[in-house]
């Protein structure tokens, strides 16, 4: 019988932070609902995801811990991860931290950056990040500011007159230099840009800085722009080619090669959770819808991450709409194939599928060869068990269901 410890699985949650470094995927933060209320994750525990193996595993953190917050922007430099802004019980937040990720003896440590050049971002969540030349390049987000500091930058939805303190959302630029621990707003040289949103989606393709969509007031969009990240211009809307995907917010946008871009999820402007799957070629100027994808999935508010051969790997999110029925939060990791996989992998994978057929050929195999067949074996294990187990709760859920329906 499997171990259920042993093939333990992160717990479910949306608006977390997850990036891939090396051999691992990393999960930080974001929040799930429990009887109504929103319960943040424990800001002292990041999950580790083994790509080969397919096991999680919890960390405990130590350091100068963040609060436990949703909505933070998360990106890793050189097995470094950053994470900006957020909300938690107090509130927006612009306080940056980072955790060396690459740690020898598996001891996890915070640090807060207190000491820095230049003026960070007002504090803000479901912002986006680009990573470019050592650099972290923010743009928009949902937060407040003070009278003194609006500008056409920002678009207000609330005030408080007593307090002089106008919340909205923005579209402005702010980099921080890692290298030199400096923040600046870059001189944007040309075009024009989005408009200000939140829980829109970005991606990196050479120096150009791609968002997708997002919400502003009650309206979601399907937009799609580039800043180019050495000279500061906008792009302007880009006139696609053909098909567009539906208008959304809390979706991702992944680069998958050096001139594409993978689209999945998100909630559409009629509140509608979505599971397609769409990937832009920048060379055509076209979106193309993919056929393949399990759209009885949907997600919303997921991280998406790219993995070693190309592969998508969505962790987490909600297949509820977030704003009505907060239940519905996910620990599944779905993955995504955007091409053929290596001969290696897919000889792998094929005997790590029928590893009780081929049991008395496999210890035949080269010492080096043999840690990755072992390894693989244990991924189709687990995603067996996982796939048992959700079947299991799925049929428990309708059950109750239907009891409760009569």
């Amino acid at each position: 019988m499997a171990d259920s410890q042993a093939f333990c699985v992160a717990e479910e949650r949306s608006g977390h932070c997850a990036v891939v470094d090396g051999h691992f995927l990393y999960v930080w933060g974001g929040y799930v609902s429990i009887e109504d209320n929103e319960v943040y994750l424990p800001n002292d525990e990041i999950w580790t995801y083994d790509v080969d193996s397919g096991l999680w595993k919890m960390h405990l953190m130590e350091g100068e811990l963040p609060t436990s917050l949703s909505g933070s922007c998360g990106a890793c430099i050189n097995g470094t991860l950053y994470v900006f802004g957020g909300y938690d019980d107090q509130g927006y937040s612009n306080r940056l931290y980072f955790v060396n990720l690459r740690t020898r003896d598996g001891t996890y440590i915070w640090e807060k950056i207190t000491e820095f050049d230049g003026q960070p971002p007002t504090p803000r969540d479901k912002l986006s990040c680009w990573v470019y030349k050592d650099k972290l390049i923010y743009f928009g987000g949902y937060g407040y500011r003070r009278h003194s500091e609006l500008q056409d930058c920002f678009d207000v939805h609330d005030a408080s007159w007593e307090e002089q303190i106008f919340w909205g959302w923005h579209n402005d630029v702010h980099v921080f230099d890692t290298k030199t621990r400096t923040w600046s707003q870059p001189e944007i040289k040309g075009g024009v840009p989005p408009q200000p949103r939140a829980a829109h989606s970005c991606a990196v393709l050479g120096n150009k800085g791609y968002i997708f969509g997002g919400r502003v007031l009650q309206t979601r969009m399907n937009d799609l722009h580039y800043l180019n990240l050495d000279s500061w211009t906008w792009s302007g809307r880009i006139s696609v080619n053909g098909e567009s995907p539906k208008h959304r917010s809390w979706h991702t946008l992944t680069a998958i090669a050096d001139d594409k871009l993978f689209l999945f999820g998100g909630l559409s402007a009629d509140n509608i959770p979505l599971s397609d799957g769409w990937i832009h070629n920048i060379m055509t100027n076209r979106w193309k819808q993919l056929r393949h994808l399990p759209y009885t999935r949907p997600r919303l508010w997921h991280t998406a991450c790219l993995g070693k051969e190309n592969e998508i790997m969505v962790f987490g999110g909600s297949k509820d709409n977030l704003l009505f029925l907060d239940t519905g939060h996910c620990n599944d990791l779905l993955i995504f194939q955007t091409q053929p996989y290596s001969l290696l992998r897919s000889c792998l994978d094929c005997i790590g599928k029928n590893a009780i057929t081929l049991k008395s050929q496999i210890p035949l195999l080269p010492p080096k060869l043999l840690q990755q067949v072992l390894k693989k074996i244990t991924f189709w294990t687990a995603d067996n068990y996982r796939k048992e187990q959700r079947v299991l709760k799925e049929d428990s859920e309708d059950k109750e269901q239907r009891i409760s329906s009569h």
